[in-house]
C-alpha cells in the first residue's frame, strides 16, 4: 500500500496531529450497538480500560458547552466538573443536540476535533497524568489515537481537573 493511499484513510483528527507534528499511535476498536448509538468494545482488545478515555459534552449554566474527558470505565462527576468549569450546575448535553454542538456523533466525540472548531473549555481527568499515553477518539466510532496526556492538554488548551469517579 502506498503512503498516499494510507494517508487517505486517516481521520481528520489524525491529519490535524500530523500537521502539528504530534506523534500518536492509531488504534481501531471493534464496536457494538447500545441503544441508539455505537460504542467501542474495549473488552475485546488487550488494552487497560483505564488508558481509554471518553469525551463527554455537557452544558454549563454559566459557560454553555463544556467538554469532559474521563476514563471509559468511570463516569463524569457533574458537581466536580461544574466547580472546575466555574458553573453552578452542568448537565449532560441531550443526544439530539450533540452533533450540532460538537460536530461529532455519539461515540466519535474527540477533544482534538472539538477544539479545532469550537472554543469550548476542555477538562481532562487528572488520572490521565499518571500514564505515558491515553487513548482518545480520532473522530470516528471505533477509531482512536494514543497520545501523551500533557501534549493532548497543550494541543486542545485543556485543563487537568479531578472530574471522574468510579462507575459503581
Amino acid at each position: 500500500m502506498s503512503k498516499k493511499k494510507h494517508g487517505e484513510n486517516k481521520t481528520l483528527v489524525e491529519k490535524m496531529l500530523d500537521k502539528a507534528h504530534i506523534s500518536y499511535v492509531p488504534y481501531t476498536f471493534p464496536t457494538h450497538q447500545e441503544g441508539d448509538v455505537q460504542q467501542i468494545t474495549t473488552s475485546a482488545v488487550s488494552i487497560d480500560p483505564h488508558l481509554v478515555y471518553k469525551t463527554i459534552a455537557l452544558a454549563g449554566n454559566k459557560t454553555g458547552p463544556v467538554i469532559g474527558v474521563v476514563p471509559v470505565d468511570e463516569r463524569i462527576n457533574l458537581k466536580k466538573i461544574a466547580k472546575a468549569s466555574g458553573n453552578k450546575k452542568v448537565e449532560l448535553l441531550p443526544l439530539k443536540d450533540l452533533e450540532k454542538t460538537t460536530g461529532y456523533e455519539h461515540g466519535a466525540n474527540t477533544p482534538i476535533g472539538i477544539h479545532e472548531t469550537h472554543p469550548y473549555p476542555i477538562y481532562i481527568d487528572t488520572k490521565a497524568q499518571n500514564f505515558d499515553q491515553i487513548i482518545v477518539s480520532a473522530g470516528k466510532v471505533g477509531r482512536s489515537v494514543g497520545i501523551k496526556p500533557d501534549i493532548l492538554a497543550a494541543f486542545v488548551n485543556g485543563t487537568f481537573a479531578d472530574i471522574g469517579e468510579a462507575d459503581d
